[in-house]
């Protein structure tokens, strides 16, 4: 008989928050994120280095024998949600997280220890947009050479390593400087996408495709509700201090009703979400219901991040609008994260699919 999770954050969760904070708050500033993006070199690699390599992150998920840490996915939802209350530009949900999961499923060697460590970044060749059990557009392997292409694969543009599936039905490791990455206009400047176009390139055989990619994919979109989280959090706890601040009519706008009961309905809905998202963690770390858990949060995450994002640029009236104002670059994270690892929407139908409860 299995027991009621524990979703409250444990003294070495809230020790973990308070020392990536602590970084991001140093290193992460919304000035040098904009400034960032505006270049054709948004990642914030030395950054990256700082929580991979200074900080052990990268390898959360990776069991200590096999060069990580041997954490699990509560501890890494911790450091996506501060990563999304900053909005920073660093491959760590398709590296640490998606990329490693795969390695995982497949044995991993080396490689693994090598993204575990933060010496490589690893990239899955799966379109951001790809839900878990979804299709995939697969390259085609011919005599231990790749050949084909796909677009929207997110932070392709820093990876050192691509972990590709195939139409043999096999997942490849192939090195990032054997293949083209061409860059593609994205909504959200701090997690770019790209093409990756294969002409012939050579790929090591890791292991089957189809388990690996499907692992990688839950656990991206799962932990992808925490960073959803984070951003939330940070877009309603930084409207509520702004309107505290703004006086019109010589008063708080903060203390006009209309505005306190939008932002006691958006402080509901970030609350639900916080269930949802730890949910989520919980059942990834422990395996149990874990297909449930994750559909249930992707299903409900995606609006409460859009509507935080847009409540906060709205109720900051006229700065919030200009582009020296972080806010912009939340509701862009908040709109790229509504269709990441699959919409709404596709997990609303996995869920029902998975208790029984199809539509007539």
């Amino acid at each position: 008989m299995s027991t009621q999770p524990d979703l409250l954050y444990s003294e070495e969760e809230e020790a973990l928050r308070a020392a990536v904070r602590d970084l991001l708050t140093d290193h992460c500033d919304a000035a040098s994120v904009i400034a960032r993006v505006e270049t054709d070199a948004p990642h914030d690699l030395s950054l990256w280095k700082a929580l991979a390599d200074g900080m052990g992150l990268a390898g959360l998920l990776v069991p200590e024998e096999r060069g990580g840490q041997g954490a699990t996915h509560r501890e890494a939802a911790v450091v996506l949600e501060e990563l999304g209350r900053a909005v920073a530009p660093v491959p760590y949900l398709t590296s640490a997280v998606v990329a490693t999961e795969a390695l995982l499923a497949c044995g991993g060697g080396e490689l693994l220890a090598e993204l575990a460590s933060g010496r490589k970044i690893g990239a899955l060749a799966v379109g951001l947009h790809t839900a878990p059990g979804g299709v995939l557009t697969t390259v085609r392997a011919e005599n231990g050479t790749l050949h084909g292409e796909v677009s929207a694969v997110a932070d392709a543009g820093v990876a050192d390593v691509l972990l590709v599936p195939a139409d043999d039905g096999g997942l490849y490791a192939v090195e990032a400087d054997a293949v083209t990455v061409t860059p593609q206009t994205s909504l959200d400047l701090t997690r770019p996408v790209a093409t990756v176009s294969f002409d012939g390139a050579s790929g090591r055989r890791l292991g089957d495709a189809e388990p690996a990619v499907r692992r990688a994919l839950r656990a991206g979109a799962g932990l992808l509700a925490s960073e959803q989280l984070g951003l939330a959090d940070w877009t309603l706890t930084e409207t509520v201090r702004y309107l505290k601040d703004r006086k019109q009519f010589n008063r708080p706008v903060g203390g006009f009703q209309a505005l306190k009961h939008r932002l006691a309905q958006l402080w509901l809905e970030v609350v639900n979400l916080r269930a949802a998202a730890r949910a989520a963690a919980d059942a990834l770390a422990t395996g149990e219901d874990a297909d449930v858990s994750v559909a249930v949060a992707q299903a409900y995450a995606t609006s409460v991040a859009v509507h935080a994002a847009e409540e906060a640029l709205q109720l900051h009236g006229g700065i919030g609008m200009t582009w020296e104002h972080p806010v912009h670059l939340y509701l862009k994270r908040a709109k790229a994260d509504s269709i990441a690892y699959g919409t709404a929407g596709a997990h609303r139908e996995a869920l029902a699919e998975l208790v029984d409860l199809r539509a007539p």
